[in-house]
């Protein structure tokens, strides 16, 4: 069988109503979903959270409980069963997809009990810089998970476990309190001084037992799921030596390659490079400078066009770039909203999904729409992906040489039968491009598979084309 091109589909949006029957519907989905060509499945996090049936996962209580105890209001999650997870990876498996799992090591939430402890205030702007004398606070830092009665895990976490948190029990104050002879993780992101603290009750990763306990339950979590790899939640709040060495123990302990994609939400290339060589390339990060220019993009009719790749990961270091249009924080109502409007998604589609740079991620609320804002499936994004499975191949050439009109060609394989295509961009009036796409293509006849120009074209002698465009929109060339 063929090899083809990867891609990621991020199977969740913030306001999605499942009816905590996700995992059943992935498991359904798991054929066509191949079909279409993605490789690889995002899960959003699987274990029980603060919020109980209508928890989307980032408030974590007990990363042991898949769904299987009566925690929080509830045995399922939002999502499912734990068998019903486990089920739907073994689907995947089937169909040749990978699982990805949700990781939220960074903090927890919804504590079984309050402790009474020393801590003092520090300012929101600026962590390093204590506001207040030591006072005794009251924190939500004691899980001992009841319900569970130590199952898979006698670990039971206190104060100690911690180095802060953002709320005082005993004056209901929100604040954020750093406690005693406690010191933020170092190489974290420098906004806000220290960007250790993020929310909930704050892992603290200088602590040993709090390090074996996270590795303990990735090997755990490794073997009860079968999973084939991590997306991991806000690492730029985490020191980058602590995942840098749990994901080499767990693909040591494991034997697996286990992919893993970082979210290090910051819009500054640099420091994502930072980031790179601090974990010694052991982990990939989402691009988000991408993603900012291709929402700046579509904000600004006259944005230049042919540096929307300038200061981006996949352009600087492709092997390293999974690249996204948008996601759960980016759509509208979401805390990063950033959405990127509906008439550029589906060039900025065919800019992370018809490249050979990069390591595209399809998410959910455009592959599917987001009822809750009456939002759309994005227009032609099957077809985006089955020409990827089946059409961008081959050698590269790009125009990317004129503000309003960018273009490239991919010459197609052997190995992919009929393989090839050219794609021409405008964020402005109709154009056309001539083009190289390949000696081999002569006097063929090509047309624009999105439908968007009726006309033919003809590839020249010399494998040039004029390939045309219409106004604010993308076409993708094919041959009949």
């Amino acid at each position: 069988m063929e090899k083809i091109n990867g891609t990621i589909i991020q199977y969740f949006e913030w306001y999605m109503d499942c009816n905590q029957n996700l995992w059943n519907i992935i498991k359904n989905d798991a054929n066509n979903l191949a079909h279409m060509g993605y490789t690889a499945v995002w899960l959003p996090p699987a274990y029980k959270g603060i919020g109980g049936k209508s928890e989307v996962g980032y408030g974590v209580y007990d990363v042991y409980d898949l769904g299987e105890f009566n925690q929080k209001g509830t045995v399922k999650t939002k999502y499912g069963s734990k068998d019903e997870y486990i089920n739907c990876i073994s689907e995947l498996k089937k169909n040749n997809i990978q699982s990805y799992a949700d990781i939220v090591l960074n903090h927890k939430m919804g504590a079984d009990k309050i402790q009474t402890i020393p801590a003092c205030k520090v300012e929101w702007n600026n962590h390093n810089s204590n506001n207040s004398t030591e006072e005794f606070v009251k924190v939500a830092t004691k899980f001992t998970f009841p319900a569970r009665h130590h199952k898979y895990s006698t670990f039971e976490w206190n104060w100690t476990h911690f180095d802060g948190i953002d709320y005082n029990e005993a004056t209901k104050e929100n604040a954020i309190f750093k406690f005693k002879d406690k010191t933020w993780d170092e190489s974290v992101d420098e906004e806000n001084g220290n960007y250790d603290y993020l929310i909930g009750a704050d892992l603290d990763f200088s602590n040993k037992q709090v390090v074996n306990e996270c590795k303990n339950w990735g090997e755990w979590y490794l073997d009860i799921t079968n999973i084939d790899g991590f997306r991991l939640d806000a690492v730029k709040h985490i020191g980058s030596e602590f995942y840098k060495d749990w994901i080499k123990y767990l693909r040591e302990t494991t034997n697996k390659q286990l992919f893993t994609v970082g979210e290090y939400w910051n819009g500054d290339i640099e420091k994502l490079h930072k980031y790179i060589t601090e974990t010694e390339g052991e982990i990939s990060l989402f691009d988000v400078p991408l993603h900012y220019n291709l929402y700046a993009a579509s904000k600004d009719e006259n944005y230049d066009l042919s540096k929307i790749l300038d200061h981006t990961l996949v352009k600087e270091n492709p092997c390293k770039a999974v690249t996204f249009v948008d996601n759960h924080d980016t759509q509208p109502g979401q805390s990063l909203e950033s959405f990127v409007e509906d008439w550029f998604k589906t060039s900025a589609y065919s800019l992370i999904l018809l490249r050979n740079e990069g390591y595209p991620c399809v998410f959910y609320g455009d592959y599917k729409g987001i009822p809750h804002n009456d939002i759309k499936a994005v227009n032609g994004i099957n077809k985006l992906m089955l020409l990827r499975k089946n059409k961008a191949y081959g050698e590269q050439y790009d125009y990317f040489d004129n503000n309003n009109f960018i273009g490239w060609t991919r010459r197609g394989t052997k190995e992919h039968k009929n393989s090839g295509l050219a794609v021409v961009i405008s964020n402005a009036g109709y154009g056309e491009k001539r083009m190289y796409i390949g000696e081999e293509f002569a006097n063929k006849v090509f047309i624009d598979c999105i439908g968007n120009c009726k006309e033919e074209v003809i590839v020249d002698n010399d494998g040039c084309a004029n390939f045309k465009v219409m106004e604010k929109s993308v076409s993708v060339w094919i041959k009949k």
